[in-house]
């Protein structure tokens, strides 16, 4: 046998394996993104070497052998699987072969998200749920009408004038929160947790036992009929949809109309911008032919069809080898562990650490070194290891335990009784609490200091310059004009963001100073009451506490570190450092008028708690309601948001505004933010 032909046959039973745990077991071995580069290959040498091609060769079904859980279900027609584009170019080349086809362009096409989830396919006879059934092979699926009758996203009877046989095409999906959900259940009750939404999907709709499903939050998107018989004539995809619409059944709002590929490009790089805010995974763009003539005139292969490509994005996880775990200590002590990886491609970028959050996580995950575990990073969020994959015979190392000794100061780490967090306790005697607070206090949310990174910060650090926050104040041209990397304009730049940082308004300082508990929320409310340092340091736990939205556990906190005399004197020294140190009295001010303005706030804001929120906008002469409508005049989202006030603004194409659009709005009224109504 040839080397080709040897390749040939290792491609296919490869895929073959990892078919049958994907599609039968539940339980993938490997990512998408390695999937697709041995499924490439295979394509690419079946089309080089015709005559090696054989009818067993996976590329020449469409899908998967179907599991003897569920009684067989034959599709009335069959159901495809999709070529896939990973580039410009290649929707190009899809494009060039449609036009050469048809003779012409097409006459538009329509993009879609591709939902990561479950394939299903639903079957209505005279508007009544008949059967419901997986994709299985393309040919047969598996019966599993009892289930999907539990999700409330699926109608068991439609709505208007249905047709007489309707098989509609769809995709079952987990939220995103229900996943979470899902897997915070499953580690109380010591289950293996799910590596990823579309498993987890999967395996709730597969199962012997309806309320199991029904106790999950599944829903779905329909995105095409299959057939279509006694119902309206319909002459383009966009129109399908709009009729599936009708009927009751869940249409994804994402859906749009492009009438050329420009705008198709247009559409793949939005949704690649924003798919990580939605609340479901999805994993690209389907672009299909809007044209239903144009789809029947360019027909399919024998697994693909030709009016239709799946653009898929960079993929958000993959599986790679944990070679160590190891701890980082922060600013108030708190040891965070963290993977050292075996280097990956995953979320368009190279991954060798991500975060492991906390000991109790590692220890619910149970991930070990030398495993092979699933990396998830969506777009610029930090990696984080979401799972080991397992194989039944694996041998394992030890469980990880959180060290006894901090690796930068070797003082003792402890956790504290009735806390979550093990902490180092050698102070700011310790570089790396020492280091992540100077950081800290230089960054954007604290004191706003332009070109005081990391980088610098360890520069400075590490020839003594500075051993505190106040020596910040203290530097001059003099400690960087001889130093590599360092020119005229860079000095300039990082004094004057010194020069700027000695301005800045009060709980900014507050907030830079890094005491525990205290964020800029906390910040603004107890500067808005003390408008100077000597005033916060006089006032008494008490007199803290009685401020609105504070508290007892910020109050304590805040007395405490004004008491240490060490805080003490670093105050003392930013005074002489020219650090403000009070605020300017306010002056009166004419309110901007948001009268006639509704609008609806979910998730926090750092700088406001929701009492005073309310507050603001009533003042001003608008509207604070709580739920979205098509009179809202836009939704305020904070983090942690509610997903359906979300999902539903999107839906009614209700403006959405994000802290720094709503404190601008507040400041400015609605003019260049919002209509006004």
């Amino acid at each position: 046998m040839s080397d080709t032909a040897s390749r040939i046959e290792e491609l296919r039973a490869q895929i073959r394996r990892h078919d049958h745990h994907y599609y039968v077991l539940d339980n993938p071995l490997i990512d998408d993104a390695s999937y697709d580069r041995l499924w490439r290959e295979l394509v690419t040498l079946e089309e080089e070497h015709p005559e090696l091609v054989t009818l067993d060769s996976p590329t020449q079904r469409v899908g998967a052998p179907v599991s003897e859980l569920f009684s067989p279900v034959q599709h009335l027609r069959p159901l495809f699987s999709l070529d896939n584009a990973v580039s410009d170019a290649e929707l190009d080349a899809w494009e060039q072969k449609v036009v050469r086809m048809l003779g012409r362009p097409a006459e538009g096409y329509i993009c879609e998200p591709k939902i990561d989830g479950l394939a299903v396919v639903l079957t209505y006879r005279d508007g009544i749920l008949n059967v419901a059934a997986t994709r299985g092979s393309g040919e047969v699926g598996e019966d599993i009408t009892a289930n999907l009758r539990t999700l409330p996203s699926v109608p068991l009877r439609l709505l208007g004038d249905a047709p007489s046989l309707l098989e509609v095409r769809g995709e079952v999906y987990l939220t995103l929160d229900g996943f979470d959900e899902l897997n915070r259940r499953r580690r109380e009750a010591e289950l293996p947790t799910f590596a990823n939404a579309r498993n987890a999907a999967a395996g709730s709709v597969r199962q012997k036992d309806p309320t199991v499903t029904a106790s999950r939050a599944l829903e779905i998107w329909v995105y095409q009929a299959g057939v279509l018989e006694g119902g309206p004539s319909l002459q383009r995809h966009t129109e399908v949809l709009d009729y599936l619409q009708s009927l009751g059944l869940r249409v994804n709002p994402r859906s749009s109309s492009a009438p050329s590929l420009a705008e198709v490009k247009e559409y793949v790089k939005r949704m690649l911008d924003e798919h990580h805010r939605l609340p479901y995974q999805t994993d690209g763009v389907v672009i299909k032919v809007d044209s239903l003539a144009d789809q029947d005139e360019l027909g399919a292969t024998a697994r693909a069809p030709r009016w239709a490509v799946a653009y898929k994005f960079p993929p958000e996880e993959r599986v790679t080898t944990l070679r160590d775990i190891r701890i980082n200590i922060g600013r108030t002590g708190a040891a965070t562990p963290f993977a050292v990886l075996e280097p990956v491609f995953v979320g368009g970028a190279n991954v060798s650490m991500a975060t492991l959050h906390n000991e109790e996580q590692v220890r619910q995950k149970d991930v070990r070194v030398g495993d092979r575990v699933v990396v998830r990073r969506a777009g610029d969020v930090i990696p984080e290891v979401v799972g080991p994959v397992l194989a039944a015979d694996q041998e394992r190392s030890s469980p990880w335990e959180m060290p006894s000794d901090c690796p930068f100061c070797k003082g003792p780490i402890l956790r504290p009784e009735g806390e979550a967090v093990a902490r180092c306790t050698r102070g700011l005697t310790c570089p790396s609490r020492l280091r992540e607070w100077l950081f800290h206090f230089s960054s954007r949310g604290g004191m706003d200091i332009d070109g005081l990174g990391y980088k610098t910060v360890d520069m400075l650090l590490r020839d003594g310059t500075i051993t505190g926050p106040a020596d910040i104040f203290s530097l001059g041209r003099e400690h960087f004009e001889d130093r590599e990397g360092w020119r005229e304009k860079s000095i300039s730049n990082l004094l004057g963001g010194i020069e700027a940082a000695r301005h800045r308004p009060l709980w900014r300082l507050l907030v830079a100073l890094g005491i525990r508990h205290v964020g800029p929320g906390g910040a603004r409310l107890i500067t808005a009451r003390y408008r100077s340092m000597d005033q916060i340091a006089a006032a008494t736990e008490e007199d803290l506490a009685a401020i609105d939205g504070i508290g007892e556990t910020i109050a304590r906190s805040m007395r405490e570190w004004m008491a240490d005399p060490d805080n003490q004197d670093l105050i003392a020294k930013m005074g002489e450092g020219g650090v403000s140190l009070a605020d300017p009295e306010p002056e009166e001010k004419v309110l901007p008028t948001l009268a006639g303005l509704s609008l609806v706030v979910t998730g926090g804001l750092d700088s406001m708690n929701r009492e005073s929120i309310q507050q603001a906008i009533v003042a001003r002469g608008g509207r604070f309601v709580s739920s979205v409508s098509g009179k809202t005049s836009a939704l305020v989202v904070g983090a942690s948001p509610g997903v359906s006030k979300v999902t539903k603004a999107q839906r009614l194409g209700t403006p959405v505004l994000n802290e720094d659009q709503f404190l601008a709005l507040l400041e400015h009224g609605p003019e260049g933010i919002l209509a006004e109504e």
